[in-house]
């Protein structure tokens, strides 16, 4: 059986140390530095021919950082004869600009999908991607998980009047997905955004009074929108809100506007690391993907079916 080599950029080596854990699979020696003017330098210290190798590395911030490194990573391990290339990046930076939502606007996530497979990357396996259609822009397999599975278990122990909540129409089928698995009822909060990381709830489609409002999302990044839904939840009766969002972009001044705001708890997964500030705040709590990814990588590798891992 052909070997797993596994190699983490700098995006995110906790992630990659717990998977190689999980895995039993040591991660693979290589320097991945800088050149003194900021070029990556990558050096890959063991023999991967003929070899399955898994990157971990999400595009998260500085993106254009970390997307480029994990593509200098990638031609070398093409160029080293590596037998399959997996680009395990649980969050794909870019994905917001899926489609041409203006005039002359470019479609970002399509050009990132034809750099990953220029560099050589012959599949990739990500998580709760802004929009499953992106899936598309590729001409290789992408395996994208979801994280229901990991989200369900952290509140397993829920009872009583609960409610999931999805902060946009865009992001339904993620939350009812969702409140079937924990068989409970939906509400929809209608929004309109008027630019970037800004929005202004309408409309709350749904009773949530008296009832515990779990809100689902794949990105929080500002924090704008989940602390408007919040509000609006709390307007219109909520006892308390929680929230359950994938990827902790957290940027700009967003710890400290969730740590003001009336959300009880913020539960995020570590497809991005936390900042210090983050780790910091009592009400953001982070779980762990690596479970989820190492078993993906360990089917992939085995020729597996994963499907149940997209249930």
């Amino acid at each position: 059986m052909t070997e797993i080599v596994l190699f983490s950029g700098n995006a995110n080596p906790a992630l990659a140390q717990k998977i190689s854990q999980k895995l039993g699979v040591p991660l693979g020696d290589a320097t991945v530095s800088r050149f003194s003017d900021g070029e990556t330098r990558v050096e890959l210290q063991v023999n991967i021919r003929g070899r399955d190798v898994f990157i971990v590395q999400p595009t998260c911030a500085p993106v254009n950082e970390h997307l480029m490194e994990a593509m200098v990573i990638v031609d070398a391990c093409r160029r080293a004869s590596a037998k399959t290339i997996t680009l395990v990046a649980p969050y794909f930076g870019y994905a917001r600009q899926e489609r041409k939502s203006a005039s002359r606007t470019p479609i970002t996530a399509k050009l990132v999908a034809e750099i990953m497979e220029v560099a050589g990357v012959t599949r990739l396996l990500t998580l709760e991607l802004h929009n499953s259609a992106i899936q598309g822009f590729f001409n290789i397999p992408v395996d994208h998980l979801f994280v229901k599975p990991v989200i369900s278990e952290y509140f397993k122990n829920l009872h009583g009047n609960v409610i999931v909540v999805s902060p946009d129409a865009g992001g339904v089928e993620r939350a009812r997905a969702m409140a079937k698995q924990l068989r409970c009822s939906l509400a929809i909060i209608d929004k309109r955004r008027d630019t970037p990381n800004e929005c202004e709830v309408m409309n709350i489609i749904g009773d949530v009074k008296g009832k515990f409002c779990l809100i689902i999302d794949d990105i929080v990044d500002t924090g704008g929108s989940l602390i408007k839904s919040t509000e609006a939840l709390i307007e219109n009766g909520a006892s308390e809100v929680h929230a359950a969002i994938t990827h902790p972009v957290l940027s700009g001044t967003a710890v400290q506007r969730i740590a003001g705001s009336k959300l009880q708890q913020l539960v995020v997964t570590d497809s991005i690391p936390l900042s210090l500030e983050a780790r910091k705040c009592n009400k953001i709590k982070q779980i762990t993907v690596a479970g989820l990814l190492s078993e993906a990588i360990l089917r992939i590798h085995n020729q597996d079916s994963i499907s149940s891992l997209f249930l």
